[in-house]
C-alpha cells in the first residue's frame, strides 16, 4: 500500500466489547430475552413504542458508564497520523470512537446519543431518556424516535462507502461478526476494486475467507499493534 494510501476501516461491537458494552449478537448479547423483531424493527416500534424506547434509554444510560478502549485510543491516533484518506465506518450505535479522539468517521447504523424525527427526518444530540411522543424541536410534531437505523431501514452514508471503498488501498474489518449486510459485503467491494484486505477479530468471521490477510486476537491488542505498524511505516519513510 502506498504510504499515504486510502484506508477504509469497518469496526463492530467486538470493538466496544472491551469497554464493557455488551455486544447484541452471541451468549450474553442484548438480543437475549429480547426478540430483534421486538427492539429493532419499525413494526416493533408501532407495535409497543414504550419497549423500543425504553430499549434504547436502557443502552444510552450504560453508555454512560464506560470509557474508551486502547483499540478505541489507537485509531485516534492513526486519524491524526496518516497523511492519506482514511475513512473509519463503524456499525456501532455508541460514541467511544469521537470521545477517543477520531474524527473521519461514520456511523452507518446511527448513533444512540442522536433523536430523529419520524415527521421532518432532523436528526438532533440526545443525552437522556427519550419518551415516546417527544416533541421535535424542528416542526413540533411529537415524533422523535432513537436514532438507529432498524432492521429493514436503509443504513446511513452508503455511496459515500462505496465511493470509498472503491479508491482505497486497505480495507481493514475490526470486530465484526461478518453477518449483518450490507457491511458485511464491504470486503467484497474493496477487493473487486484491488484493494489489500485485512480482518482484525476475536474469531473468524462469517467472511473471514474474503481477507488475504487474518489476525486473532483481543482489539486491545491488534488494533494498536497494526497501527503502530503503519505509523511506522510513515515516520521510516
Amino acid at each position: 500500500m502506498p504510504h499515504a494510501g486510502t484506508i477504509v476501516v469497518l469496526t463492530g461491537a467486538g470493538t466496544s466489547a472491551e469497554s464493557g458494552l455488551a455486544t447484541f449478537r452471541g451468549p450474553g448479547g442484548l438480543w437475549e430475552g429480547h426478540r430483534v423483531e421486538d427492539v429493532c424493527t419499525p413494526e416493533a416500534l408501532a407495535a409497543d413504542p414504550d419497549l423500543v424506547h425504553r430499549f434504547y434509554d436502557a443502552r444510552r444510560e450504560a453508555l454512560a458508564a464506560v470509557q474508551p478502549n486502547a483499540a478505541h485510543r489507537a485509531l485516534a491516533r492513526l486519524d491524526a497520523a496518516w497523511p492519506g484518506e482514511l475513512l473509519v465506518v463503524t456499525q456501532n450505535v455508541d460514541d467511544l470512537h469521537e470521545r477517543a479522539g477520531l474524527r473521519r468517521l461514520h456511523h452507518i447504523h446511527g448513533q444512540l446519543n442522536s433523536a430523529l424525527c419520524a415527521n421532518c427526518w432532523e436528526r438532533r444530540n440526545w443525552s437522556g431518556d427519550l419518551p415516546p411522543g417527544t416533541i421535535c424541536p424542528a416542526c413540533k410534531a411529537p415524533a422523535l424516535r432513537p436514532d438507529i437505523v432498524f432492521f429493514g431501514e436503509i443504513p446511513y452514508g452508503m455511496e459515500e462507502i462505496e465511493a470509498a471503498l472503491a479508491r482505497a488501498d486497505l480495507f481493514v474489518s475490526i470486530g465484526t461478526s461478518g453477518a449483518v449486510y450490507p457491511a458485511a459485503g464491504f470486503v467484497q467491494i474493496a477487493r473487486y476494486h484491488g484493494a489489500d484486505t485485512l480482518e482484525l477479530n476475536l474469531e473468524p468471521s462469517a467472511g473471514s475467507d474474503w481477507f488475504a490477510d487474518r489476525r486473532y486476537g483481543p482489539a486491545t491488542e491488534l488494533v494498536p499493534d497494526w497501527v503502530a505498524q503503519l505509523i511506522g511505516v510513515i515516520d521510516a519513510d
